[in-house]
């Protein structure tokens, strides 16, 4: 059964050991032969196949020769076509919608008038790099399609149109003016809880057998699940305060809007923390030494937070193969919710799948971290 004064007494002396060592560790020379294969295989700056909704209020066949040269773009997916404004938010708040596209009630009349036609492109703002391109993309269809309506216009009436037959209304949403801050200070907050929660917690259990402590730890009474909870609690308090003092940062230094709740992003902060933390110690446990555990656990989350969780590129823009290995990224799901709480605002209802694949992920790791550690020595 736990003891709560075990627990308590090696979470003190996990604290006088973190007020002691100040060492810091160099990153290995490993380091940038994977960083030079993981941008060679992993990542990719096209963006094309935008999942795309067509909210066609007319349903002419002037808007559906706009709809079929959408569908022709290499750079649109038309995944559905809407039947109202309702569910092209609910499309975008789930994130199953990167660009919706509307054409309106008196589109093919305004044309047949010689007067502008405009159509409205709304545009998921999260990613900003993503939303300035789609952008481009959907001005370059509709610039298309509107000389081909010139065209026909001459060929009907001798002349061209009086104006520019169709313009496009474009929309940002949740990241207005499509600031890359907004876009790059929430997944910081990622990467900084990913790297420091593992890097320090590697260095606990190694600590212990390069001091030459863990002979008496071995012999006191206290279990395995005790000494992990210990060990843990210290940098579960200092990780919350760094992931505070971040958001902090990036709401009142930077400027970046936050519309969510505080209480869902502590709690998939916690969820996350959890991830790292148990990630930390089974590395620190397996290795039995500070600089092997401390490079190892720059290699299991640095890397991949950094270039496999969307923080730099598009997720849905990698190769398939890629694609599937990011599911095993932890720091994928955080990503997802932070970025989510922080700009779109969003209930937990709506990030309850990112939500479950943590709590998955923690509950795992918290029990392997659990039967790492056994009482003995060798």
């Amino acid at each position: 059964m736990m003891q709560f004064h075990r627990i308590r007494a090696i979470a003190w002396k996990e604290l006088i050991q973190i007020r002691r060592d100040s060492r810091s560790i160099a990153i290995v020379v490993i380091m940038p032969v994977v960083l030079m294969l993981a941008f060679g295989y992993g990542v990719s700056f096209d963006v094309k196949h935008l999942r795309t909704y067509v909210y066609d209020r007319e349903g002419s066949r002037q808007s559906q020769d706009l709809v079929r040269g959408l569908q022709a773009s290499e750079y649109f997916n038309v995944v559905k076509f809407a039947d109202g404004y309702d569910s092209l938010i609910a499309g975008i708040d789930s994130g199953d919608c990167q660009l919706a596209f509307v054409i309106p009630h008196d589109f093919s009349e305004r044309l047949q008038q010689g007067m502008p036609a405009g159509v409205q492109a709304i545009v998921d703002g999260t990613d900003a790099n993503t939303a300035n391109v789609a952008m481009n993309y959907i001005e370059g269809v509709v610039q298309r399609y509107s000389q081909n309506v010139q065209v026909e216009w001459i060929e009907r009436r001798g002349r061209s149109a009086p104006e520019d037959p169709i313009s496009v209304a474009g929309r940002t949403w949740f990241n207005e003016n499509l600031e890359s801050m907004a876009n790059i200070v929430p997944g910081v907050v990622v990467i900084v809880m990913a790297v420091v929660g593992t890097f320090l917690t590697s260095l606990t259990i190694a600590r212990e057998w390069e001091r030459g402590t863990m002979e008496q730890l071995v012999s006191t009474p206290v279990a395995p699940i005790e000494l992990m909870i210990g060990k843990l609690a210290p940098y579960l308090v200092i990780g919350l305060l760094d992931t505070a003092i971040c958001a902090a940062m990036g709401v009142f230094w930077f400027e970046v809007p936050f519309r969510g709740s505080v209480l869902v992003f502590f709690f998939s902060s916690i969820l996350f923390l959890l991830v790292v933390l148990s990630l930390g110690y089974v590395l620190s446990v397996v290795m039995k030494s500070q600089l092997a555990a401390s490079q190892a656990s720059l290699l299991a989350t640095f890397l991949p937070a950094f270039l496999l969780s969307g923080f730099m590129f598009p997720i849905d823009q990698m190769p398939p193969v890629i694609q599937v290995i990011t599911r095993v990224i932890p720091a994928r799901y955080f990503m997802t919710v932070i970025r989510s709480v922080f700009l779109k605002g969003s209930p937990i209802v709506v990030l309850w799948g990112d939500l479950l694949a943590l709590t998955i992920f923690a509950s795992i790791l918290v029990l392997v971290a659990t039967k790492a550690f056994k009482k003995q020595l060798g």
